[in-house]
C-alpha cells in the first residue's frame, strides 16, 4: 500500500513522486503509475500482477519478476508499506 508519508503528481508520459520522508524525488513510467495508483488500497503482489497481465497483455511470469523488482525498490526507499495481511 502507498504510504502517506508521500505525494505523486501524474504527468501525460511520467508520474512524479516526492517522499516527505527524505525530500527525494522518483518518477514512474505509465505502468510504474498505473501499479502506483493500484496501490492506493491494499493489494496482495498476485492481484497487482493479474491487473497488470490483463492490462499489459504480458506474460505472467515475467510480470511477477518486474512488478516483485519495482515494488522492492519502492518499499526501500520507503514510497510503500509491505502487510503481512496482503502478501500474495
Amino acid at each position: 500500500m502507498a504510504t502517506s508519508e508521500q505525494v505523486s503528481c501524474a504527468l501525460p508520459e511520467e508520474t512524479f513522486i516526492l517522499s516527505l520522508k527524505n525530500s527525494v524525488y522518483y518518477g514512474l513510467n505509465p505502468v510504474g503509475a498505473h501499479v502506483l495508483t493500484l496501490l492506493r488500497e491494499p493489494r496482495s503482489i498476485s492481484q497487482l500482477r493479474d491487473a497488470l497481465v490483463l492490462e499489459y497483455e504480458i506474460e505472467a511470469a515475467c510480470c511477477e519478476r518486474d512488478l516483485l523488482e519495482l515494488l522492492e525498490n519502492m518499499r526501500v526507499e520507503g514510497l510503500i508499506e509491505v502487510r503481512s495481511d496482503t502478501v500474495r
